[in-house]
């Protein structure tokens, strides 16, 4: 996730406040990691720098004062270019899994006990979002399922590699 270009398309959507922002990204965004204020603030000053965001309007309030930031151009053509540029295919080809399992059988460790361990692992985080998904909203749901389905992914790659543990051992220990 891309703090800095997360907050300017909220900015872009409408001129806000530092804590504005922080709220919206939190409810949007933050689903288990709140966005902490420092950071909020600690990015708008970067994108100001950076000529992204102005602030363009600044009222006192109960403690520090409150300004408003807007998106500039160059924010914008840099949230459109985000926006729509395909996110990269993330195949994991060297997971610490993969690498555990690797070493595991180089080692002449249980590479199959640390497998079933993963396994127990994977099945109780699915169970945790399953009621992730029971219980919340269309946001939280939709959230839970892409973490289901790559943990549903990661299951298969740990069923598939427990049947072919022999032959990796002859490859990783001739």
């Amino acid at each position: 996730m891309s703090v800095p270009l997360t907050l300017l398309g909220l900015l872009e959507r409408q001129p806000s406040h530092g804590y504005d922002l922080k709220r919206d990204y939190d409810l949007w965004f933050g689903h288990g990691r709140a966005l902490p204020f420092g950071q909020v603030y600690s990015t708008l000053a970067r994108l100001a720098r950076d000529g992204k965001v102005v602030m363009d309007e600044v009222t006192p309030g109960e403690g520090p004062e409150r300004k408003r930031y807007v998106i500039t151009e160059v924010g914008a053509t840099e949230v459109d270019t985000w926006l729509t540029e395909p996110v990269a295919p993330e195949p994991h080809q060297q997971t610490v899994l993969f690498a555990k399992v690797v070493l595991a059988l180089m080692l002449d460790r249980p590479a199959e006990e640390y497998l079933d361990t993963q396994r127990r692992a994977h099945l109780a985080r699915m169970r945790e979002l399953t009621e992730v998904k029971r219980g919340g909203g269309l946001v939280d749901g939709l959230l839970a399922d892409h973490g289901l389905f790559h943990l549903e992914a990661d299951l298969r790659w740990i069923d598939t590699t427990s049947a072919r543990l022999d032959q990796l051992r002859a490859q990783v220990k001739p």
